[in-house]
């Protein structure tokens, strides 16, 4: 098979090129330059800089997608032998950077990485690797895809503690058919002995942990962009007292205890904000529980059970839901509901779970592990 692997220049998807080309696939690699914070998409990568025998790789500043990673990805190409693409994604890439900021303004949390998976790298790269005549696109995550009788689904990696499937439940029923994941039967530490075995040249790198677009505190970020969205306003109690006030809503997330800036005899948890008022509600611990959640935006992968708005009894369905990259598997019940607005799912967690927030994926899992669906949190309650 002809594959375009996805390179970020990291130790995961480096192993993923290792393992594809061993197997005997044409493998392609490519890195997404998006434009890190501090450097410019025209300047251009030093080709003498990314010399086999050039060094140990560099760590990126930045997350992911530095022109550090740049050329640690192009080292690994090099050290492989496979052909290697440096694509300008900085305006589709604009595309998540604005929402980022926009969802953060409107008062929701949101998650660029779950919508860089959708719309870049299982999206434009798809499209992408059909003009270079690719059957697949591979990435480095960790995830599995698997046959099922609906179809090939999203199961849970072999690496509980780095399971990436939940950053991956939208990209959607096309893109998964042309998917592969070649680490996600593997374990970390396994996938660096196999770095050292290839000789690569990022086995010790450490993983990226930042959103790569934003270099250190996120708040920072959005006020540099947009200083006049930000307006001082009040924090109040469930009861709608003034406890203090703030210097702009964006500064705070939904379950956040430190930085509060209001004195009390108990600890105080941000539990809801509101933009439109530019408040911000705190109280007690016991307080953060969210029994259930609407989530729109949904991508199904199961069997449809939707009812009509009018039907009183809608079907159920019974799974684990999660609301967060690495949080825990909450048993729930699910309902689908098709109105003006689309179609929505009702979920209903088992027990209460703390600090759910507008703008949240959530994401549902069978008794096998496999992504069922998912959609984006609208409302809590």
């Amino acid at each position: 098979m002809k594959i375009l692997l996805a390179m970020s220049g990291g130790v995961d998807s480096s192993v993923a090129a290792a393992l594809l080309k061993s197997e005997g696939h044409e493998v392609i690699g490519c890195f997404m330059r998006l434009g890190s914070p501090g450097e410019e998409l025209e300047t251009p990568l030093q080709g003498e800089a990314c010399a086999l025998g050039a060094g140990a790789a560099r760590v990126g500043q930045h997350g992911c997608c530095s022109i550090n990673d740049a050329m640690d990805a192009r080292l690994v190409a090099a050290k492989l032998d496979v052909p290697f693409y440096v694509v300008n994604f900085r305006k589709d890439f604009s595309r998540i950077i604005s929402y980022f900021e926009e969802e953060y303004h409107a008062g929701r949390t949101p998650n660029p990485c779950v919508r860089c998976n959708d719309w870049l790298k299982f999206g434009k790269l798809r499209e992408y690797a059909q003009q270079l005549g690719c059957d697949a696109v591979a990435t480095g995550h960790y995830a599995r895809v698997v046959q099922t009788q609906s179809g090939p689904r999203i199961q849970r990696g072999s690496d509980r503690a780095k399971d990436q499937s939940y950053v991956l439940f939208g990209v959607g029923r096309e893109a998964l058919a042309q998917m592969m994941l070649p680490i996600g039967d593997m374990e970390k530490p396994a996938v660096r002995e196999l770095a050292r075995s290839f000789a690569l040249p990022v086995s010790e790198k450490p993983d990226s942990q930042e959103i790569c677009f934003v270099p250190d505190d996120y708040a920072d970020f959005l006020n540099k962009r947009a200083p006049e969205r930000f307006q001082e306003g009040a924090i109040l109690d469930e009861s709608g007292k003034e406890l203090g006030r703030h210097a702009g809503h964006q500064r705070f997330t939904i379950g956040q205890r430190k930085g509060i800036g209001v004195a009390a005899t108990i600890p105080l948890y941000v539990l809801r904000k509101d933009a439109a008022h530019n408040t911000v509600v705190v109280g007690p611990r016991e307080s953060l529980g969210v029994s259930s959640v609407i989530a729109r935006e949904v991508v199904w992968y199961g069997e449809e059970f939707s009812v009509t708005s009018h039907e009183t009894t809608p079907a159920q369905l019974l799974c684990t839901a999660q609301v967060r990259a690495h949080g825990a598997s909450i048993p729930s019940r699910v309902t689908m509901t098709r109105d003006d607005g689309g179609c929505a799912l009702h979920i209903t967690f088992e027990r209460p779970e703390l600090g759910v927030a507008p703008g949240q994926a959530v994401v549902c899992y069978d008794a096998n592990e496999c992504v069922v669906g998912g959609g984006w949190i609208a409302s809590v309650c």
